[in-house]
């Protein structure tokens, strides 16, 4: 008897040695509708995570063979899940600013602007400079009676802030709205026989027709105040990219590439990176507004982090303004606006100067470009510099915005292999008006036209521009594929041709965003071996009504298979 016991027990044991996994996940998620983004196998139900990276992708009976006794199972119940979304262009420290100043962005008329600098002028100190982000006239209810050049002008805002310097940046980023206070500190005075005009190359400072600042400062003009707002302190600084970090974990954003930065940033994500306090993969592109720093980043080389956390590879060029303050350089006269054709905001000749240095060290170019005459600009220096360098062709040069083009320049993004990074949600938010700006046939010929784009063969890549806009993913998928304002406007949407599929919008938003920072074979799409980098929304936007999208939150954000985000 004694021996039959120990026969069974050896059995019970071996059987239990057996029954086990050989490979077993540290997470698996079942129960879901996965959409991939891999041709091969468009949809399924569960996946396997192990050591941050996909393990295994198949239906939820075949998912469970890969648990183990310490495998955490995570029950979908039916949500969707997709590869981690990533933001393709926008600026992190912006959108953590935006949380610490005032934030402008949803205030509808001239007057409850007023009221919030007044709310925050009774808080602070004398002296103390009152900041913030996010006004744009043309989205308000209506001007002020006394608009000059389709701006409000400053003398309510100086009423309300006698001691205090006002710096409020337009929600673009390309233009600014001071009080007298700051502008007297930066010495813009009423023009004069003793005050010459102040010229700014590349900007302008708004004035009546007396000569007297209206208090709006456009493109490099901007400078003139913003140079002297103190610093931020380190705490502030620490503190603003927290802010962003957890805004991105909310929004389902897994990768992010930072719109143009500075060697303090690129410092502050690597001391949060060896605090382990990323929550998002982050390729940043080094700001052209540094010459230095480009010249210093020349010396060392593009910074690939073997740990795909913080990636440094990419110049950001800005060659014009934007087409709300008539800054975006166009090949003909604004419609609005006679005898001007906006301007480029640096010297074209850079274009050829970066993109040849680029090509040889092995630096991405990304050039912002929204007007037609822009875009064309640089797609020409683009493609002298392909031709001095033909052994390069790996390139993946980009174009920021990408926004209004000529009809001759829309195949030479697939021609060339120039990836149009856009922003779909600034067709909601600027195509009622920026009809006035560019007229009917330039907007229907060639405005935000992505499916023209699409079939040149160019990539696509999809974004949101904040804080120029929400960072909120869902309303620029819903954009992309209704191509309506986020009233759900017009029936139809805009120029209806140029919508994308929810299949190209997905990949916009994942696989070609990864692409756009050489980052395919690791990330965007879920396969085995790639990152588990996930967002789970808890409604299905590829098969929901079109007015449905909008209501749908992210419940959960994956980083290398640990849940940065889990909503309630």
């Amino acid at each position: 008897m004694k021996n039959i016991y120990v026969i069974g027990l050896l059995g019970l044991l071996l059987f239990s040695c057996n029954s086990g996994p050989k490979n077993p996940a540290d997470q698996v998620y079942i129960n879901g509708i996965v959409y991939t983004v891999d041709e091969a196998n468009p949809t399924t139900e569960a996946v396997a995570v192990k050591d941050g990276l996909i393990l295994a992708v198949g239906t939820t009976e075949e998912i469970q063979a890969f648990v183990g006794n310490n495998t955490q199972t995570i029950d979908l119940q039916g949500k969707t899940m997709t590869p981690g979304f990533i933001e393709s262009h926008a600026h992190l420290m912006g959108i953590g600013y935006n949380k610490l100043d005032i934030d402008l962005m949803y205030v509808q008329t001239y007057d409850e602007l007023i009221e919030k600098v007044a709310e925050a002028a009774a808080k602070a100190e004398p002296g103390e400079w009152i900041t913030g982000r996010g006004w744009h006239q043309d989205k308000w209810l209506k001007m002020p009676d006394n608009a000059i050049k389709g701006f409000q002008t400053h003398e309510q805002l100086s009423a309300v802030t006698p001691n205090n310097p006002v710096f409020l940046a337009h929600a673009s980023g390309h233009a600014s709205f001071v009080n007298q206070k700051a502008m007297e500190m930066a010495g813009i005075t009423p023009l004069g026989n003793e005050n010459p005009r102040q010229e700014v190359e590349g900007g302008e400072v708004l004035r009546d027709e007396l000569g007297n600042p209206t208090g709006v400062l456009v493109e490099t003009a901007s400078g003139l105040v913003r140079k002297l707002i103190p610093e931020d302190t380190p705490e502030r600084r620490e503190k603003a990219l927290e802010l962003a970090l957890k805004e991105l974990a909310e929004k389902g954003i897994t990768s992010f590439h930072d719109a143009g930065s500075g060697q303090n940033f690129i410092d502050l994500l690597e001391h949060f990176k060896e605090e382990n306090r990323l929550t998002a993969r982050l390729y940043v592109m080094l700001s052209s507004r540094q010459p230095e720093l480009i010249q210093e980043w020349y010396k060392k080389g593009p910074h690939i982090d073997p740990d795909h956390m913080v990636t440094v590879r990419s110049i950001k060029l800005n060659m014009d303004g934007a087409l709300g303050p008539w800054g975006a350089w166009l090949l003909e006269d604004y419609e609005d606006k006679p005898g001007h054709t906006g301007h480029e905001t640096m010297p074209i000749s850079l274009v050829s100067e970066v993109s040849e240095k680029g090509l040889q060290l092995g630096f991405q170019v990304c050039a912002h470009a929204i007007g037609d005459r822009t875009n064309r600009e640089v797609l020409d220096r683009y493609e002298a510099a392909f031709s001095k360098f033909p052994e390069i062709n790996d390139h993946r040069f980009r174009i920021e915005h990408a926004q209004h083009l000529h009809p001759d320049d829309i195949a030479r993004f697939g021609e060339l292999g120039v990836i149009a990074a856009i922003q779909a949600i600034h067709l909601s938010s600027d195509r009622p008006w920026a009809i006035g700006r560019l007229g009917a046939k330039r907007i229907k010929d060639g405005a935000y036209v992505w499916q023209k784009l699409l079939q040149s063969g160019a990539t696509i890549s999809n974004g949101t521009d904040a804080p120029v806009e929400p960072l909120d993913p869902i309303p620029s998928f819903y954009a992309s594929v209704t191509r309506k304002t986020l009233k759900m406007l017009p029936e139809g949407g805009y120029e209806p041709d140029q919508k994308m599929t929810r299949e190209q919008a997905l990949k916009s938003y994942t696989l070609d965003g990864a692409f756009a920072e050489f980052e395919e074979n690791f990330k965007g799409s879920i396969e085995v071996g790639k990152a588990a980098d996930f967002t789970v929304f808890d409604k299905n936007i590829m098969e929901v009504p079109e007015d449905e999208i909008l209501s749908t939150k992210v419940k959960m954000t994956v980083l290398g298979g640990k849940v940065v985000y889990q909503g309630d």
